[in-house]
């Protein structure tokens, strides 16, 4: 993926800072590779269907979302985390962000789709369950890229990725049970909470599932950057051990989808328009999670780099772990899990349209005294050194 610690500003000589042609190929196209990935899985399990045993037998999907996890998790540089707490407004409105609005407005769009309560609209406990899984878990690693090719504030956003990292491994299972378990009979939806009790999904399963799908890749990665940078130095492990370990995401990503789909080979042949029904949800929420963040960061007068930091951390969501959670808790050829694979197959470009939504803001609007928000300014007042100062 896109390194993360290139810094962009008006001054910046990157032919193409700020452009999605910038992006590495495999990045670029990876909405591609998904679909390959998926025909190849459906493919072999609609030709060989007996291959879903050795899947599930060698656990081959949870290994891949292990190793899909780490390398995020290794890029985080926990020591941005004081700049981001130094700034209360940036990290008081990212936790309202990340914390309140993206779960309320996922579980409210899983409510209305696939609760049965709107005409014309089936009861869908399992995409149900699937969309809350992927609402409660915040955005660690692809965000990276987008903040970049938007030219988002580097220190802001390894900052918000480090505590979203540290946070959802203590909240994920506390909001899973909340959303899925606790708030729908509170609601009345009496058809829905039927549908949701076959699952017979409990909180210890969900905190098992995070433990090792979270705390391992976490502990991996922590232990990686603390033991290279200490060894090599931050400009060593930055520009080359990262670059190495990078694409294990998209490897592993694109081998996960293979097997998962592979066990769903037949029931995806037959049900093909519950991708789009899926899709449906998952882009409004990426768009209005989008919008109503940018707006927030321009309300609280912080400047474009910032805005856009905080923008892009709340509009996406960490798929990898929606996706072992939902493997763990319900099998891999549950409509949970494939709900939450679908994710990613979304995200890709509806965000990389946003990044270009983004970069018409940044020409639109007036951002006052920063340069149109280079890194490293709050409120549009210039900082003497690469870290925002506080207001």
């Amino acid at each position: 993926m896109s390194d993360a610690a290139h810094e962009h500003g008006p001054d910046c000589d990157c032919e193409s800072c700020g452009d999605p042609r910038s992006m590495d190929v495999l990045d670029k196209y990876l909405t591609v590779w998904i679909f390959g990935a998926m025909a190849v899985g459906v493919g072999l399990g609609f030709v060989a269907p007996s291959v879903t045993r050795p899947i599930r037998d060698l656990h081959l999907v949870e290994i891949g979302l292990v190793v899909m996890m780490y390398p995020p998790l290794a890029k985080a540089d926990y020591s941005r985390l004081p700049t981001v707490f130094r700034n209360w407004r940036v990290l008081g409105l990212s936790l309202v962000q990340n914390w309140l609005i993206g779960p309320t407005l996922m579980f409210g769009l899983a409510v209305f789709f696939f609760s049965g309560l709107v005409p014309g609209l089936p009861a869908r406990p399992d995409f149900f369950l699937g969309l809350v899984f992927i609402g409660m878990a915040r955005c660690i690693a692809m965000v990276l890229v987008w903040n970049e090719l938007a030219e988002g504030s580097t220190e802001y956003v390894t900052g918000l990725v480090a505590f979203n990292s540290l946070f959802q491994i203590l909240t994920y299972g506390v909001y899973v049970w909340f959303f899925a378990l606790v708030l729908p009979p509170l609601l009345g939806m009496e058809t829905l909470v039927a549908g949701i009790s076959t699952f017979d999904v409990t909180p210890t399963q969900v905190f098992e599932a995070i433990v090792v799908f979270l705390g391992i890749p976490f502990a991996a990665g922590f232990l990686t950057r603390y033991a290279g940078t200490r060894a090599k130095g931050e400009e060593w492990y930055d520009e080359r051990l990262v670059p190495k370990i990078d694409p294990l995401t998209l490897v592993a990503l694109l081998f996960t989808v293979v097997v998962m789909f592979a066990t769903q080979g037949e029931t995806i042949v037959a049900e093909p328009a519950d991708v789009l029904l899926i899709a449906v949800p998952l882009t409004i929420y990426f768009v209005v999670m989008f919008l109503v963040s940018f707006g927030m960061g321009r309300g609280i007068g912080a400047d474009y780099s910032t805005t856009t930091a905080i923008g892009f951390t709340a509009a996406s969501n960490n798929f990898e772990l929606a996706i072992a959670v939902a493997v763990a808790v319900f099998g891999v050829g549950s409509g949970v899990a494939f709900t939450t694979v679908v994710g990613p197959l979304i995200e890709v470009p509806v965000l990389l349209a946003l990044v270009n939504v983004a970069l018409y803001f940044q020409r639109t609007f007036d951002w006052g005294n920063s340069a149109a928000g280079t890194p490293g300014s709050t409120n549009g007042e210039p900082t003497t050194g690469t870290e925002p100062t506080d207001d």
